[in-house]
């Protein structure tokens, strides 16, 4: 019988979305099963790699190796960029507008749209602007580029609820693309997205950013609620979320301390230009099997790796042909002999008795050497002693061997019930953690729907008052149509008029009216 891989159905799919113009245009997003389940759905647009430039040379700020392997151009944002895209197949540009940070060199909008601009018209591939997360900041700075890049299609990154309803007008004027970043939570993703939506941004115009860690805890949060995303989006049907994801991994992985640490400071860590690039290469494919559809990288060899794993998986075959970490530095040597620790291999048991050993020797020792042989009769009295000094020890022996051995026993049980309520609080913290994500996802749920209801009751009522409105204008336009004819035939039928028996003149008129008004009759 023939083996059959079990297949999970999805009933959603993650929609498209285009960045750049022209045949630099990128398409990415469009699966329909989970990262790289090919024999679950279709994959059409395979993850796209991105390699940041910076607005300014960052030489005396960065780790060696990575300003080793790109030295030539980082004087020069444009010049860095062509070279990203020519000689290491970048498919996307991040420039990382770092220069514009109120709390560092502070330039102003003018000159980071100068820039963009230089970049937009060096490259043909697509452009992504990442902002410092100060939200006034970003606004001012993104609202300019989008500007001077009208009609390119760029990405204007990191749009946050501070921020979103200018950058996001902003973006809607002049054509642009949204990252909208939350800071690793669904359901925040969600509602930025429902605002987002709400101002008129469709979500084929919009990339998800949940917030990228590096190795460590920061990449296991991100990690787990990027799934949730995915699985929501393609088992729930959340039209909310079925938006393609980046991640800046490169700007999170190099800015760490292990990234930067000399052979002398981190000896045991390995090769100081091998391990930063490793790093980089480890959060990546963490982030590509979590559902990335696009990864900003910053070394050439960790742009080559990544881009071989995901050949791999997507095509087939095997990772031998693919080349080692080409070094541009020379290689550390470590004595790590000298820097091990001793091995202690002696046995338990052997190590009791050595103990007891050089109290037998200083007994012996203290016998004189000059000493003359007994007589045979007198080596025979003194054995029996010799025998009884033995059984002494040797239940000396079994004494101390079992007072260590319950000493273990004692520190084992402990140790497993402090093993065992750790587990017990860890379970309990896990429990109370899902009970709050539920709740808070179940707060959620009601806020949204109480929304929907708030709006639909609006919706009623402004219905309501249409029809009444018509209403009373028809009930109007009946009144006026009958008074018109009541005049119409009014005026048609002819009325005539008796003079009075006593005519007055105008004198006489006044007075009466006078006396009338004043009630003077």
């Amino acid at each position: 019988m023939a083996f059959e891989i079990p297949k999970q159905p999805y009933s959603g799919v993650i929609g498209e979305t285009i960045i750049g113009t022209g045949d630099g245009a990128v398409k990415i997003g469009g699966e329909e099963s989970y990262p790289f389940h090919l024999f679950e759905g279709k994959m059409p647009n395979v993850p796209k790699i991105a390699m940041e430039v910076w607005d300014y040379d960052p030489s005396e700020e960065w780790p060696a190796p990575a300003v080793e392997a790109l030295k030539d151009g980082l004087s020069s944002p444009e010049v860095w960029a062509k070279k990203c895209v020519d000689e290491y197949g970048a498919d996307i540009i991040v420039l990382q507008l770092k220069s514009i940070d109120p709390n560092g060199m502070n330039r102003s909008a003018d000159e980071a749209a100068a820039i963009a601009k230089k970049l937009v018209d060096a490259v043909d591939v697509p452009l992504v602007f990442w902002g410092t997360a100060n939200n006034q900041k970003d606004e001012e700075v993104l609202k300019k580029i989008s500007e001077v890049c009208d009609g390119k299609n760029v990405s204007l990154s990191p749009i946050e609820e501070g921020n979103h309803k200018g950058v996001g007008a902003s973006a809607l004027g002049y054509g642009q693309t949204i990252v909208s970043s939350s800071p690793i939570d669904v359901n925040l993703a969600k509602q930025l997205n429902i605002l987002l939506g709400n101002l008129g941004v469709k979500s084929n115009k919009t990339l998800i950013d949940p917030t990228t860690g590096g190795l460590g805890y920061g990449l296991e949060y991100s990690y787990s609620v990027m799934e949730r995303i995915r699985m929501a989006a393609l088992t729930q049907e959340d039209d909310k979320l079925q938006i393609p994801m980046i991640n800046n991994v490169g700007n999170e992985i190099w800015k760490s301390k292990e990234a930067g640490q000399s052979i002398e400071d981190a000896p045991t860590l390995g090769d100081p230009e091998k391990r930063p690039i490793l790093m980089e290469v480890t959060a990546a494919v963490c982030y590509l099997l979590a559902g990335s559809d696009i990864v900003i990288l910053r070394h050439p060899e960790s742009v080559r790796i990544v881009k071989s794993f995901i050949n791999l998986m997507t095509n087939g075959g095997t990772a031998a042909g693919i080349a080692e970490i080409a070094k541009l530095m020379a290689a550390p040597e470590v004595d790590l002999v000298s820097l091990s620790p001793e091995m202690d291999l002696t046995i338990e048991e052997a190590k009791t008795e050595k103990k007891d050993k050089p109290a037998k020797k200083e007994a012996k020792q203290e016998k004189p050497k000059a000493e003359a042989k007994p007589a045979p009769k007198k080596e025979k009295e003194a054995a029996p002693k010799k025998e009884e000094m033995k059984e002494e020890d040797k239940v000396k022996v079994e004494a101390e061997v079992k007072a260590e051995a319950d000493a273990k026993a004692k520190a084992e049980t402990e140790e497993a019930a402090k093993k065992k309520e750790a587990e017990a609080k860890a379970k309990a913290e896990e429990e109370a953690k899902a009970k709050a994500e539920a709740d808070a996802k179940a707060k959620a749920e009601a806020e949204d729907k109480a929304k929907a209801e708030a709006a639909k009751a609006r919706e009623d009522a402004k219905n309501k008052e249409k029809e009444e409105l018509q209403a009373l204008r028809f009930k109007r336009a009946q009144e006026r149509e009958k008074h018109e004819a009541e005049m119409k035939a009014s005026a048609s039928g002819a009325k005539t008029k008796t003079p009075s028996k006593d005519q007055l003149d105008l004198v006489e008129r006044l007075t009466k009216n006078l006396d009338r008004i004043h009630k003077r009759v």
